[in-house]
């Protein structure tokens, strides 16, 4: 596709207003594609007068087809570090709130999430966010079981967390539950990513003592030693150590699961290199402990 110009983005815009839904869907997809090429065609998208509330406006359509290509749209552009701030407004993510929600179509749901993440990777957007009720938003979507944009939801908690602000609206919003049911369900690739976030939890008070206080967490960490994940490996190893340092009735309650010991043993010779560090962490720990 050559360089589009002003004229060219312009006359796409006008038609993206038009009434017909066959016109505005030929318009979104040139838009789409214009903006997967490069930086400069972001810019030049961006910076078109009245091109972003046009676009935006497609986010409540009742065609899914519309909606999802305009969210294709500003995800193209929030891939410029300069346009990420410019995308975040109150307005924007109160719609993405209400998509990942309400959204009857995955697709919508699943690139609505990755916006979020892709906008808050920008720092001084992720307090907007937090603001804005989206860890909330998170939070209950990841409580609907079986949520089909959940891997997508999970990244961006754990990007949105990265602010101390956030973690602590997540608790309070009810995350570790959230995770905590995640983690008890079969999908391996879900629960390493769970366990991310919750590895992310753990290092802070607030998050500790809100993962101890879940009936039979370390009975499910020390399962997700077993997983076939070694992302879940390496978290769950990370999390009971933390766990261990805090709380010795949290380790009395892993050596009594009879396959423990072998599973730490196990990680700490054929794991990765974060995962045989911390299962030697663990190891050490079990050494020294006095069960009686």
């Amino acid at each position: 596709m050559s360089l589009p110009s002003n004229e060219s983005i312009t006359e796409c815009l006008a038609q993206a207003k038009s009434s017909s839904v066959e016109a505005q869907e030929r318009a979104l997809k040139f838009l789409s594609s214009l903006t997967k090429i490069s930086t400069q065609n972001r810019n030049l998208l961006a910076h078109t007068h009245g091109a972003i509330p046009i676009i935006l406006s497609f986010f409540s359509s009742s065609s899914d087809c519309l909606q999802t290509l305009s969210l294709s749209i500003l995800l193209n552009l929030s891939l410029n570090p300069n346009l990420k701030s410019t995308l975040a407004t109150t307005t924007t993510i109160h719609q993405l709130n209400s998509i990942i929600l309400s959204s009857s179509s995955s697709h919508s749901s699943k690139l609505a999430a990755t916006l979020v993440c892709s906008l808050a990777m920008l720092d001084k957007n992720k307090a907007v966010f937090g603001i804005a009720g989206t860890i909330q938003v998170i939070v209950k979507a990841l409580s609907n079981a079986g949520h089909h944009a959940a891997h997508h939801l999970l990244s961006s908690l754990f990007e949105l967390s990265q602010f101390h602000g956030n973690r602590t609206l997540a608790i309070w919003a009810g995350a570790i539950p959230a995770l905590v049911g995640i983690l008890e369900g079969p999908d391996e690739d879900l629960s390493g990513s769970c366990l991310s976030v919750l590895s992310l939890f753990s290092r802070y008070d607030g998050g500790m003592q809100e993962i101890q206080s879940v009936d039979g967490v370390v009975e499910l960490l020390v399962d997700a030693l077993a997983r076939r994940c070694m992302v879940s490996k390496e978290n769950a190893a990370d999390i009971l150590v933390r766990l261990f340092e805090d709380d010795e009735d949290c380790m009395k309650k892993a050596i009594l699961k009879h396959d423990f010991s072998s599973l730490t043993a196990d990680l700490s010779i054929r794991g990765s290199a974060k995962a045989r560090e911390k299962a030697t962490l663990l190891m050490k720990m079990i050494m020294e402990f006095n069960l009686d």
